[in-house]
């Protein structure tokens, strides 16, 4: 018997290949916020999301440990490419490994720095999926920087935009983290150059289409 929906669903899913399930372990084990970490509902979610897509460029904000983007490599579609953007150079050498045991590890590039600054500098602006996974704070500035960079169609995904339910009591939630959600969520749904739904699964999931 199931303890929880999210137990159900996971159990009437595709199952979570070895590999990410033995990283999902070991990032509760060795990281100090393994919440941080996709797991299994929501990577299944987002390899199919890559599916559906069919993305020739993924640009991803936020590696941590890699699940997501094994995820979405996953989907990817044979001679696509996904770079990823990680600000902690401490992540490096343990991301690369995953990597590596990858069957797209060919096709999966890690930049390390801040991707406000780095991702600029890549030289590519058509960008067919974008997820936003990164610091909180700034998710309304990262959007603003990628959005020229996605090609007309384009998806952007971000992450948490429901935020553990504090996006409901603004008022009593004063952390930078909740504000930066808070404005982000706001700045989509005021956008008319998109599509936009919130998935409310795991901590909250934004599809956005470009126009």
């Amino acid at each position: 018997m199931v303890d929880t929906i999210d137990d159900y669903i996971c159990s009437h899913i595709d199952a979570e290949p070895q590999q990410l399930r033995k990283l999902y372990r070991d990032t509760h084990v060795y990281q100090l916020y393994p919440r941080m970490c996709s797991g299994h509902l929501q990577g299944r979610v987002l390899k199919m999301l890559t599916r559906m897509i069919a993305p020739r460029r993924i640009l991803e904000m936020g590696t941590f440990t890699g699940y997501s983007a094994l995820c979405m490599a996953e989907g990817m579609p044979d001679g696509a490419e996904l770079w990823t953007v990680e600000i902690d150079d401490e992540m490096e050498d343990a991301i690369l490994a995953q990597f590596e045991a990858s069957p797209r590890a060919s096709d999966m590039h890690l930049v390390i720095g801040d991707a406000l600054q780095v991702v600029p500098d890549l030289g590519i602006s058509d960008w067919d999926m974008v997820l936003i996974d990164a610091n909180k704070r700034i998710y309304s500035d990262y959007y603003r920087m990628v959005f020229p960079l996605v090609r007309k169609g384009g998806y952007i995904i971000a992450d948490n935009t429901l935020w553990d339910g504090k996006v409901l009591n603004p008022e009593e939630c004063r952390d930078a983290q909740t504000r930066g959600i808070l404005e982000f969520n706001d700045l989509v749904a005021s956008d008319m150059r998109v599509e936009k739904v919130i998935l409310p699964m795991r901590d909250g999931l934004t599809v956005i289409r470009k126009l």
